[in-house]
């Protein structure tokens, strides 16, 4: 199977045995040579934005272990900051923002956002071309529900109890959040596909903490739209 992405065969509905293998974070604490280009990046963000380390960290564990895919190294969390608030990763907290207040949703300014996330589009144009022709080279962002979860705490929370109160609060601005976050997140994914990731995944990571009728209200309806979106440019 030489030269062939598997992976992209299966998700294609194909049947391969073995199976193709990936992890979700193929990259990071449990490999040295991470640990050792982690500290010269300095901050977590600085090794995001960085092309030369976010690609070295990435092709990590495909030279380790030789997976059939290769996930981009990155950040949820590149798209509230490329809309001008402020992130940081704090050692031992984790991510870390300023709350975002009801007023502040309408002022998030998307004019400098894809000029904020070009480094990420040049780390996935470089992957693609170091990357084995067979290693599917998988980009991703956050879902918007999880994303907000964290623009509104300002960190990451057992239950999301901030943003479930906010939602119930102030729905207009909730529902504004979610569309800003849907609309530039499928505007990050398409450019992603057009540096050359092969697919694209969409993270949820606190769906389970909503109802029903929220799960379906803030999870299935934006990733839906972020779907649409992509599709429209990449059927």
């Amino acid at each position: 199977m030489a030269g062939k992405r598997i992976v992209l065969d299966v998700l294609k509905g194909e049947t391969v045995s073995p199976p193709p293998l990936w992890m979700m974070r193929q990259a990071g604490r449990y490999l040295p040579e991470y640990r050792e280009t982690r500290k010269r990046a300095g901050s977590f963000l600085d090794l995001c934005y960085d092309p030369d380390l976010a690609v070295e960290v990435t092709l990590q564990p495909v030279e380790r272990f030789g997976f059939d895919a290769s996930i981009l190294f990155s950040d949820i969390l590149v798209v509230p900051n490329a809309l001008g608030r402020d992130v940081r990763f704090e050692e031992g907290r984790g991510p870390v923002l300023k709350p975002i207040s009801a007023a502040e949703i309408a002022a998030l300014n998307g004019d400098m956002f894809h000029v904020n996330l070009e480094p990420v589009y040049e780390t996935v144009r470089r992957l693609r071309a170091k990357l084995p022709d067979e290693t599917t080279l998988l980009g991703f962002c956050g879902a918007p529900w999880t994303v907000a979860t964290y623009m509104i705490a300002g960190h990451g929370t057992p239950d999301q109890g901030p943003a479930r109160l906010f939602a119930y609060r102030e729905p207009e601005a909730f529902a504004m959040l979610l569309k800003t976050l849907a609309d530039h997140s499928a505007a990050y994914l398409i450019r992603q596909i057009e540096a050359g990731a092969d697919a694209v995944q969409i993270f949820d990571s606190w769906s389970g903490v909503l109802d029903e009728s929220s799960f379906e209200a803030f999870c299935v309806e934006p990733v839906a739209e972020i779907v649409r979106q992509v599709k429209a440019v990449h059927p």
